[in-house]
């Protein structure tokens, strides 16, 4: 063998994606509104394109791509990939990529009949805004600002830099999250200066901010309301002691009876736990659907939100300006690149809306006793279900679902929700989803009256009702709702009854 160096001519096949076609896969797992972005952000790169709204019609010589056609586009057809055209697909499957799978139940068998689905188009539906809803978000100011704000009358001068920095360090509940040795120390300043200057800052608007603890939020706020007496303060202290529920231990250690324990948890209760959270914080953001599920007389009507669509042109009446003129080879390469950009993205927007549309109908396929009846009736369903039924891969209809919501006649859900996982049923007919199951479980808990229900209690009437699950399996289920154990609602049973 040779150890001499020498050159060896090989070749070999490889699949590159071009960064037009990994851009074009990207816009897939983007939403309307974080389209819209980019759509700013190429119109202000691009001198030919343009973006106008969805009802602005006058545009003679611009091409419309990412628009809702007047006519309505059958479902059949995307479906079968004859209403699309011959645009090249945004499919693309890879044996080194990987994707989110939603569910580990590959079974379950499709829906028995066909489904006629009318009325899917590539368009949003038409009517008037609804209401602005930011105009019903706070605008107060921040609690930092609120709290400098009282600061400089209430604190003397030398310590208002003490002051902005203990402000500084009160999160935006209410609390101050480091210790006051530690301040001290960072600012060079006696121990017993930071205590006064947080005594008053704990008098401030809210009351209990720039507490510790919450006993000591609790406590600031009881003083506030000329409630803290020696029987408060105690049960102020043990307030782990009031989490376990053990109220007859408290009365003695309170020395009160039940009326003055009933009393004296009502109080705490009427204080707030988080006084920061009364101001600022960033508003809550509403969920806009991408998309709108209708019922009609032929079937069901899937159509795009257009209203946060804007519509993508492509200005020829310029381009030919700019073509027709003395140009350097640059300009002239740069143009053409321009056009060409243009170009694509109008098909990779409209090829997109198509992909969208063709998911989201074999979604509402698969589904449709959701929609008819209700989350008891949701099924299993996966990603590669919903693949195989289009023809797609898997990372594809994943892209699609992701940050997707869509708005039907039993409210707004994300695409990802109607894929869940399987339950067997009990008598050994067709499993049953996830979700369904977790309903039927919040449905039973809402309703258990006086007797609190065990995890055990809860299988066997799930077992009744058809549903062959494991204890584990119910209280995985329960802790994903938000709802406590058996012991835990007790606990909670009972402190209401002494409120």
């Amino acid at each position: 063998m040779s150890l001499a160096p020498r050159l060896d001519i090989r070749q070999s096949q490889s699949l590159v994606m071009t960064p037009q076609l990994q851009q074009a896969i990207k816009l897939l797992a983007l939403s309307n509104l974080e389209i819209e972005g980019f759509i700013a952000e190429e119109v202000e790169r691009n001198p030919l394109l343009e973006a106008s709204a969805a009802e602005d019609n006058d545009a003679p010589d611009r091409e419309p791509v990412a628009e809702v056609r007047d006519e309505r586009v059958a479902a059949d057809e995307l479906v079968a990939g004859t209403g699309a055209g011959d645009e090249p697909t945004l499919d693309v499957d890879y044996a080194t990529e990987s994707h989110q799978q939603d569910s580990v139940a590959d079974g379950g068998s499709g829906m028995d009949g066909a489904l006629s689905m009318t009325g899917a188009s590539a368009g949003g539906a038409g009517g008037e805004d609804g209401p602005d809803l930011d105009a019903f978000a706070d605008t107060s100011l921040s609690l930092a600002d609120h709290l400098l704000a009282q600061a400089g009358p209430a604190i003397a001068h030398d310590d208002a830099f003490v002051a902005a920095h203990l402000i500084d360090q009160i999160d935006e509940a209410g609390y101050l999250t480091v210790s006051l040795l530690d301040i001290a120390n960072r600012l060079g300043v006696p121990l017993v200066r930071v205590e006064a200057v947080l005594a008053t800052i704990q008098t401030f608007d809210p009351t209990g901010v720039g507490a510790r603890d919450l006993s000591e939020c609790l406590a600031l706020q009881a003083r506030e309301a000329d409630r803290y007496d020696p029987c408060m303060a105690r049960l102020i202290d043990n307030l782990d002691l009031l989490a376990r529920g053990e109220l007859t231990r408290l009365k003695r250690m309170c020395d009160v009876d039940d009326e003055d324990m009933a009393d004296m948890i009502r109080e705490l209760r009427s204080y707030d736990p988080k006084p920061g959270c009364r101001y600022g914080g960033e508003p809550s953001q509403s969920v806009t659907p991408d998309l709108f599920v209708a019922r009609t007389k032929a079937g069901w009507a899937i159509e795009i939100n257009a209203t946060t669509l804007p519509r993508v042109l492509v200005n020829r009446s310029y381009y030919t300006e700019l073509s027709g003129g003395q140009q350097d080879k640059a300009s002239k390469a740069w143009l053409s690149d321009c056009l060409a950009s243009a170009n694509w993205l109008v098909k990779a927007l409209d090829q997109r809306q198509r992909t969208i549309i063709k998911v989201a109908t074999e979604i509402v396929k698969q589904q449709e006793a959701f929609f008819l009846k209700g989350v008891a009736h949701l099924r299993p369903l996966t990603l590669r279900q919903v693949a195989d039924a289009i023809e797609m891969h898997e990372s594809t209809v994943s892209r699609v679902t992701s940050n997707k919501y869509v708005s039907c006649a039993r409210g707004l859900y994300e695409l990802k929700y109607f894929f869940t996982s399987a339950i067997q049923s009990a008598d050994g007919g067709e499993a049953v989803s996830a979700q369904a199951v977790k309903s039927a479980i919040k449905a039973l808990i809402d309703t258990e009256g006086a007797k609190i229900l065990s995890d055990d209690t809860l299988v066997d009437l799930l077992n009744a009702k058809g549903f062959d699950i494991a204890r584990r399996t119910v209280a995985k289920y329960r802790e994903a709702l938000g709802v406590g154990s058996s012991v835990q609602r007790r606990r909670a049973r009972t402190l209401g009854g002494a409120g």
